[in-house]
């Protein structure tokens, strides 16, 4: 629900040079404090530009392989790419555009991404990307930005082949921490996850990208939260991230239709609490009625603690 950030040093908090107008570059990433990430290997964005008041053009770059956003498939790249793009987009718009301070804290409040599959194909280079994002119902607490809404188109080699959109508030690091007051376990020690489902059955090859477990429950499962994932927990954060739930949903879908090569092509998410790690995490999908573009339609629940914590809704394609 909230997109944690790490520790910064006094170097990283220095100014960065405010964006330029003109064409996006793609030869390198991005600062990775802007986009809140440790690694410098997980910052996709490579350029940000001016092109008015609220619309901007945002460079990426998706790697032709991930040690994470991965499908079986070698042949397509992994559509969450455009979900965590989008994520890291709305990050450095915030900062470098608006101001919003590196030490406030971001809520996701509802996501969405699609996807064609042609936009998905691996190429014999790294996919050059390019972000349109316009922002609406822009937000103010005093002088300074608290949240808004953005939508985002995505291109390829000059051709759109997605979109999305992100609506996200912010909080002063103070008042975020009178809100979580109590429940802030960062930099906690680890506890070792419960055991994963099958990795084959939900299009894994390896057990520790897993993110559900077997559940008592009869088309439920329960949420495997491992702290020490390189990519799903880049950094310490203090509750599940999006994310992470992201791909729970992802996950639950497969084992749901019992087709692990099928793709989410689309999502729209919604985050209603934060996820907390101190309480149990239960991910219940239930089969939809086909789309009128003939993908399978997944709805996912999160609930815990007797509530719903986040809700989904996925289109699952095959693609080759």
């Amino acid at each position: 629900m909230l997109t944690g950030r790490t520790t910064l040093t006094v170097a990283e908090e220095l100014p960065v040079d405010p964006p330029s107008r003109g064409q996006v570059l793609y030869d390198q990433t991005v600062p990775r404090h802007l986009v809140h990430r440790a690694a410098v290997s997980e910052v996709f964005l490579t350029d940000l530009r001016v092109i008015d008041d609220t619309t901007f053009s945002v460079g990426a770059q998706w790697p032709r392989d991930h040690s994470f956003y991965r499908l079986p498939t070698p042949h397509r790249h992994d559509p969450m790419l455009l979900a965590e793009t989008i994520r890291q987009a709305a990050l450095v718009i915030a900062h470098q555009v608006f101001g919003v301070p590196l030490d406030w804290k971001f809520m996701s409040h509802e996501t969405s991404y699609q996807i064609t599959t042609a936009g998905l194909a691996l190429g014999a280079r790294p996919a050059d990307i390019l972000l349109s994002v316009t922002c609406r119902d822009i937000k103010r607490r005093g002088n300074r930005v608290a949240g808004m809404g953005m939508d985002i188109t995505c291109h390829r080699d000059g051709r759109q082949i997605g979109s999305g959109s992100v609506n996200w508030s912010c909080v002063t690091s103070a008042a975020y921490q009178r809100l979580r007051a109590g429940k802030i376990e960062q930099g906690a020690v680890p506890e070792e996850p419960p055991p994963p489902v099958a990795k084959v059955q939900v299009g894994r090859d390896r057990s520790r990208d897993v993110v559900l477990s077997p559940l008592d429950r009869a088309g439920s499962w329960l949420l495997r939260v491992d702290r020490h994932h390189p990519v799903l927990f880049d950094h310490p954060v203090d509750h599940v991230p999006g994310m992470v739930l992201h791909e729970a949903a992802r996950q639950a879908a497969a084992l749901l239709i019992n087709w692990p090569g099928l793709v989410p092509v689309a999502c729209r998410f919604t985050f209603d609490k934060y996820v907390e790690f101190t309480c149990p995490v239960v991910v219940t999908p239930v089969r939809c009625a086909p789309t009128t573009s003939g993908a399978l339609g997944v709805g996912v629940k999160i609930e815990q603690d007797g509530q719903t914590v986040a809700h989904g809704l996925m289109d699952m394609r095959i693609v080759d």
